[in-house]
């Protein structure tokens, strides 16, 4: 399990060239509302992203990541930009 700030997520979803979202759930066979609403998007509420959890608190509260396979892919985009 991983656990950071929700603005520290949203940082590394806001340094991410445009187009990644997208090409985060094609490369993982997710959709792509799925992978926005893991980085704290809105989205069907009817549709819940697998492995995450928002607490709310300072900085934009507490996020705890159960899967980090988005996390990881974003990361790796950021790297390789």
């Amino acid at each position: 399990m991983m656990t950071m700030t929700f603005n520290e997520l949203r940082k590394i979803k806001d340094q991410l060239p445009s187009g990644s979202m997208q090409r985060i759930a094609d490369e993982l066979g997710l959709e792509v509302q799925t992978v926005r609403h893991y980085f704290g998007g809105t989205c069907d509420p009817n549709k819940q992203a697998v492995g995450i959890h928002f607490e709310q608190g300072p900085e934009g509260g507490i996020v705890q990541i159960d899967d980090t396979t988005i996390l990881e892919k974003a990361q790796e985009i950021l790297k390789n930009n």
